[in-house]
C-alpha cells in the first residue's frame, strides 16, 4: 500500500501531465479554428458581429390598464394584478 507522501508525489506528477496535455489540446484547436477561419474567410469581427446580430431585444409594451387609486399599471399580460382580477368589471381600468 502506498504511503500519504507517495500518494500526494503521484497526485502532482498528474497534474503537470494534465497541464500538458491540456495546453497540447488547446494549441491543436486554436491551429484547426485559424485553419478554418483562413479557408471560409471569417475575421474575428465576423464572430462578434453574429453574436451580436442573434440576440434579440424585447420590445416594451405599453399599459393597457390603471388602478385609479394607486396609480399602478398592468400590460394585459401575463397574471393580472389584483385590482384588476377582483373587479367586476375590468373595462373601467382601460386606459383612453
Amino acid at each position: 500500500m502506498a504511503t500519504y507522501q507517495e500518494i500526494k508525489a503521484q497526485i502532482a506528477e498528474l497534474q503537470i501531465q494534465a497541464e500538458k496535455a491540456r495546453k497540447q489540446e488547446i494549441a491543436s484547436a486554436v491551429a484547426q479554428i485559424k485553419s478554418l477561419m483562413a479557408e471560409y474567410g471569417i475575421t474575428v469581427a465576423d464572430l462578434s458581429k453574429s453574436s451580436k446580430s442573434s440576440a434579440k431585444k424585447r420590445a416594451t409594451v405599453p399599459p393597457k390598464y390603471r388602478d385609479p387609486a394607486t396609480g399602478k399599471t398592468w400590460t394585459g399580460r401575463g397574471r393580472a394584478p389584483k385590482w384588476i382580477a377582483d373587479a367586476k368589471n375590468p373595462e373601467q381600468y382601460l386606459i383612453k
